[in-house]
């Protein structure tokens, strides 16, 4: 039986969107592509109609992701808060694809590297956009500094088993931020 083209795309985003989760949750190698298949509600045998490898699979859903990773109409400040929360700390599958993947992302093919280095330009844009009005150098400074703390944070406050410190790199790197960007 024939797939629409609707039904296509449909399942090409589902795709993306199970491979997001599994790859910020576990890491690229710790996922297979039966793996995500399987948790898309599609045949393995469906993959190669939707992406030509694994590799591809990886770059393409990095971009996905990375594109809808976005703090939207909200205040900086606001998106600050909602980032370097606990709740984000303890959900890296539905979080923010930088903190879950950056790491892992020297590893990858250049099509997976291009495609942090696309998402992390337009996150700086985004950021820069919304900051309070100043000149354009130090608005980027603070788009770049601000957005790494921020990333970093996260993996930090992920990678330690101690919980009250984690917390306070999550509350300290907040009130860093607060206290430059105003």
């Amino acid at each position: 039986m024939k797939v629409s083209r609707e039904q296509m795309a449909e399942n090409r985003r589902r795709i993306l969107d199970v491979a997001s989760r599994l790859f910020k949750d576990k890491g690229f190698d710790a996922v297979s592509v039966a793996e995500v298949m399987k948790a898309a509600g599609l045949t393995h045998g469906g993959f190669y109609g939707h992406f030509g490898s694994k590799d591809d699979l990886v770059a393409q859903t990095l971009a996905h992701s990375l594109a809808a990773d976005s703090f939207g109409g909200s205040e900086f400040s606001d998106f600050v808060r909602s980032y370097l929360a606990p709740r984000h700390r303890d959900n890296p599958a539905n979080g923010c694809p930088t903190a879950g993947l950056a790491a892992a992302i020297r590893h990858q093919t250049p099509a997976a590297r291009a495609a942090m280095t696309d998402g992390l330009r337009a996150q700086i844009i985004r950021i820069e956009k919304a900051l309070p009005e100043q000149g354009a150098a130090d608005k980027r400074r603070a788009a770049i500094g601000s957005w790494a703390a921020m990333v970093g944070a996260v993996i930090l406050a992920r990678a330690v088993d101690d919980l009250k410190l984690s917390g306070e790199v999550l509350e300290q790197t907040r009130a860093w931020i607060d206290a430059r960007v105003e």
